[in-house]
């Protein structure tokens, strides 16, 4: 009977583990569905742009000759392969996924999912990184502002803190 019970409960857990496995897998495929929805797969399009803009840059500032243009090319294309190798989808998505399937249940990344294949969120996603800019413009230039009040601040600061410290011995 011991036995038998033993291996019931081995049964289960089998089961079980299976079943596990299957919610895993299933967890995975919808966060990977929704990083595809939220364009995370082309995480590296504006920094590859960066790049190649920074290396035509750096060959305008040598005053290289267009006979060399031809150089700037292949190492341009280099770059892109460096870069893929680094931050390429394949290679950023087993992270991101990870990343999302512990921050995200299952079923908060389904109702992501609907939402962003939603109307409002199509919109949210096509105007985020407008208003992401905007947003950052804003603050930039507010934060501008108090920098000469931030840097007074600090300045009386170490005025009164200068004379204790140097009395240390």
């Amino acid at each position: 009977m011991t036995r038998f019970r033993a291996l019931c409960t081995a049964a289960l857990l089998v089961c079980a583990a299976g079943q596990v496995m299957a919610d895993a897998k299933s967890h995975a495929a919808d966060a990977e569905k929704f990083l595809i929805l939220a364009h995370a797969d082309k995480l590296a399009v504006p920094l590859v742009a960066q790049v190649q803009q920074m290396f035509a840059q750096r060959f305008a500032q040598a005053n290289a000759p267009e006979s060399k243009k031809a150089l700037l090319e292949t190492y341009q294309a280099k770059a892109n392969a460096a870069l893929e190798t680094a931050v390429g989808w394949d290679k950023i998505k087993p992270d991101l996924v990870k990343l999302y399937t512990s921050n995200f249940s299952e079923s908060e990344l389904k109702g992501l999912i609907e939402f962003y294949q939603s109307p409002l969120g199509k919109k949210v996603m096509e105007k985020m990184p407008a208003l992401s800019a905007e947003s950052a413009q804003m603050t930039q230039g507010r934060l501008e502002k108090a920098v000469p009040e931030v840097n007074k601040l600090l300045a009386e600061m170490m005025e009164k803190v200068a004379p204790a410290a140097a009395k240390k011995p």
